[in-house]
């Protein structure tokens, strides 16, 4: 069901807004310069160094490699019981770049905070502190886990960002939510043998691979709608020779944790068919933390809507369960967040592709970015000056699933 809007104090609106503009051209610099120069998981240095730049000459305090992480960092700036935390992603695909929009991501949360930063310093929206979390890896690797891990996300009360989409709708956030995501790593180990002297004296590991690839595709005929399973082989080797061990990397995706856990466990079934099937050994190791669904909490996702309606974007109703998955999930289990999906006008591209990476960055992705921007900062500006908004912040909160 579409929220609402509620009416808007276009005057307050009117000067977040103005407060943003003044750093346009600053934030779409930024989002270029990231686009243009892409940086995989863990490894978004250049990244970090453009976006922690801006920041700073902003006012902001800069802790680099927080939560024991190179590519992360938090930025600070204003003191108060309201903690108001936006997420910055940077990484890109291999070899297709920046294919899920992370600079828009980038510089939507940096314009969100630029547009906060004089307030702020000025003492005239007392009662905060801001944050800003860069948080690499986010493609492969669960980032933001590992930052929850280390506490780095400890205290705050509410957590944003918004992704962009191909659609070219404006879709309301309340409701929707993305599906949970494990990936691991099987490697079976058999015995090496000769390929034509002494077949018999080996067991194929390879073989293993192969049964539990034919369990799993078998599997697909009871699994629910929406799920999803993969199986990568990685080995390699030669004809002559038995392979004494064989990798297949594997994920499954599900919209309940609880769904997830299922699946999980029937695909691990169809890999240890393959290694009793071929007599080897096997062995499985998560090869990043688990995304988890995401929460999208309703009271932010109404003044989203109101932010989006002042700034032009009628919504379009609910995306529901979106095919993808975040780690803005694992965030949204213990803080309340938004994760808004907002379509580029104009873009059919899908995501994870080269043509969405260079539509991206077009006209209307950047208007998008600007609007993004204004918006996420009227949120946290309603949230610092209405008692009601941060009274039901608390009240949610201590309903999450895995709050603190």
């Amino acid at each position: 069901m579409t929220s609402t809007a509620a009416p808007v104090d276009a005057e307050a609106f009117a000067r977040v807004a103005s407060a943003y503009r003044g750093h346009r051209q600053d934030v779409h610099a930024l989002a270029r310069a990231i686009h243009a120069d892409p940086e995989l998981a863990f490894a978004e240095h250049r990244a970090v160094e453009r976006v922690t730049r801006l920041l700073e000459q902003a006012g902001f305090a800069i802790e680099q490699g927080v939560g024991g992480l190179d590519t992360a960092f938090r930025a600070r700036l204003g003191e108060g019981p309201l903690v108001a935390a936006l997420c910055v992603e940077y990484d890109a695909l291999p070899e297709i770049g920046h294919g899920c929009g992370h600079p828009l991501i980038a510089g939507s949360s940096v314009g969100a905070a630029l547009a906060l930063a004089a307030d702020i310093a000025a003492g005239d929206l007392p009662g905060v502190e801001l944050q800003v979390i860069g948080t690499p890896a986010e493609e492969h690797g669960g980032g933001k886990q590992l930052l929850i891990d280390a506490g780095v996300f400890d205290g705050a009360d509410m957590a944003l960002m918004t992704h962009p989409t191909p659609q070219t709708g404006t879709y309301d956030p309340i409701g929707s939510t993305s599906q949970a995501v494990g990936r691991w790593r099987a490697t079976f180990t058999g015995r090496g043998a000769h390929a034509a002297a002494n077949p018999t004296e080996g067991v194929n590991a390879n073989d293993a691979a192969v049964i539990a690839q034919v369990a799993a595709g078998l599997l697909r005929q009871r699994i629910y709608d929406g799920q999803r399973l993969a199986l990568v082989p990685q080995q390699s080797g030669v004809t002559n020779i038995i392979p004494e061990t064989a990798v297949v990397d594997f994920e499954c995706r599900a919209r309940t944790m609880e769904q997830f856990e299922e699946l999980q466990g029937m695909l691990r079934a169809c890999l240890e068919a393959g290694a009793l099937a071929s007599g080897c050994t096997l062995e499985i190791e998560a090869s990043e933390p688990a995304y988890e669904p995401l929460t999208q909490d309703p009271g932010l996702g109404a003044l989203w809507n109101e932010a989006m309606a002042q700034q032009g974007r009628p919504l379009a109703g609910s995306t529901g369960v979106m095919a993808a998955s975040t780690d803005m999930g694992n965030v949204s289990r213990r803080v309340p967040s938004l994760h808004p999906f907002v379509g580029i006008r104009g873009v059919d591209a899908a995501l994870h592709t080269r043509d969405f990476a260079a539509a991206a960055m077009g006209e209307e992705g950047l208007a998008l970015l600007d609007d993004a921007a204004v918006a996420m900062a009227w949120i946290i500006r309603r949230a610092a000056t209405d008692p009601t908004v941060r009274e039901g912040l608390a009240v949610r909160s201590a309903d999450l699933p895995m709050a603190r």
